[in-house]
């Protein structure tokens, strides 16, 4: 049996050409062992495309191809065309479809899928890190957090969680509550990177209310009431003060003013570092 071989040739990674190549491989060869894949990964220099075409040549090679630049599209198929290789252009033939279609002309700029599914893929892990580490359910999470959320029930800890999560940050929330001693780990961290959230009294004990009530319980629990919600705020500032870290009152804010408000003190925070950096 005839062995197959390719050389896979891209501007990034070569994954996507290699997948296609097996795919269509697999109709002429149930047993992929008698087919041979070669990547040449993150090619950006014509000089590197002569020496594959020449070294196609001696091997006898199909070179399949993922470059988003159209000159090393058209230098690839040139050196194959003199050399007499089979080379097939994946990219090219559907950006020039959809250039047409879209009346506009691609960044041809290598790696943009790739940095896009890692930019996914944080994104996932920064969500799934919110959610296992939420409410105080494994208080190993604060170490490995790059924001701790710390407060009484109540104030947004788990919406404001998934929304910087979705933002890319991994987000661990930590519940205060007076008869139970915060975990150790609160005090270990960079107060920096923690923050308290604070709500008034007032309004506190109305959203409370509304909460028994949609759990179908009388709105005159202890749970509710004014002088538990105080005392639980007293307990609050002294971890809070404890920590060192920044407070936030969202009394009067949207989950999304909130994230802002932590975002630009993160921001803020990272441009100091940086100019430390550059002072040292």
């Amino acid at each position: 049996m005839k062995k197959l071989k390719f050389f896979i040739v891209s501007d990034s990674v070569g994954e996507t050409a290699e997948l296609v190549a097996k795919a269509a491989a697999s109709q002429f060869r149930q047993d992929l062992d008698t087919v041979s894949m070669k990547r040449f990964s993150h090619i950006e220099e014509k000089s590197q495309l002569e020496e594959i075409a020449w070294l196609a040549e001696q091997q006898k090679a199909v070179i399949v191809y993922t470059l988003v630049r159209s000159d090393m599209r058209e230098a690839l198929t040139q050196c194959c065309r003199e050399r007499e290789v089979q080379c097939l252009d994946l990219l090219g033939p559907i950006m020039k479809s959809l250039e047409q279609v879209l009346d506009e002309k691609p960044t041809e700029e290598p790696g943009l899928v790739r940095q896009l599914d890692e930019d996914y893929f944080r994104k996932i892990e920064a969500i799934e890190f919110a959610v296992k580490y939420d409410d105080g359910r494994d208080p190993r999470g604060v170490l490995n957090a790059d924001i701790v959320l710390v407060g009484i029930s109540r104030t947004s800890k788990t919406p404001l969680s998934q929304y910087l999560a979705h933002q890319r940050f991994k987000v661990a929330n930590v519940p205060l509550v007076p008869e139970v001693e915060p975990p150790a780990e609160l005090y270990e961290i960079d107060p920096d990177k923690c923050f308290g959230l604070v709500i008034s009294p007032e309004i506190l004990n109305s959203i409370r209310k509304e909460r028994l009530i949609a759990l179908g319980l009388k709105d005159d629990a202890n749970y509710a009431k004014i002088d538990r919600i105080e005392q639980e705020i007293a307990h609050f500032n002294k971890v809070v003060s404890k920590i060192g870290c920044t407070v936030i009152d969202v009394s009067n804010r949207a989950v999304e003013e909130t994230a802002n408000v932590i975002l630009s003190h993160m921001n803020s925070r990272k441009f100091e570092q940086i100019r430390k950096d550059l002072h040292r």
